[in-house]
């Protein structure tokens, strides 16, 4: 696989994030560290999957612990600050993509039984190719995160 989509995908959250007055969501939604915890716990979970497909285990993906309140406040706890969450999502990151450059076609074909919830619906419930789940991050999950973060900008009266 190639990770290079991935890889951009991150960059542009990872400026996202660092941009200064982040505020909190106006529908009551996550707020950056919140987000950052999120990502954190789906990577992980994804790396894992792909570890797993490599060791010739049939592994599932099941995304509900990383929309788990208490599972992202946990997260966030053992961070001091955002930039510490940061450094901790570009390395993760880095390494899931490392991941991703080393799968042959046969793994990347690899079929996972996935369960993916976004906002209380379901979203998928059926096999998904390991390559899915990984391109999925770089089309969609990690681009819409991007959007998030940028969502929770300050303005200030008279800027833009």
């Amino acid at each position: 696989m190639d990770s290079s989509a991935l890889r951009s995908a991150y960059d542009s959250l990872l400026d996202a994030a660092a941009l200064p007055d982040l505020g909190d969501a106006d529908d009551g939604g996550w707020n950056a560290d919140q987000i950052l915890a999120h990502l954190l716990s789906v990577d992980a979970a994804t790396a894992a999957v792909a570890l797993g497909v490599v060791a010739g285990s049939r592994p599932t993906f099941d995304n509900r612990v990383s929309l788990d309140t208490w599972n992202l406040d946990r997260i966030i706890a053992e961070h001091a600050d955002r930039a510490a969450l940061m450094g901790h999502v570009r390395s993760q990151a880095a390494v899931l993509c490392d991941i991703a450059d080393q799968l042959n076609d046969e793994a990347a074909s690899v079929l996972v039984p996935s369960l993916l919830l976004s906002n209380d619906t379901l979203v998928v419930d059926q096999p998904v190719p390991l390559a899915g789940l990984i391109n999925g991050l770089a089309e969609n999950h990690v681009p819409g995160h991007t959007q998030q973060l940028l969502d929770l900008r300050v303005t200030t009266p008279g800027h833009v």
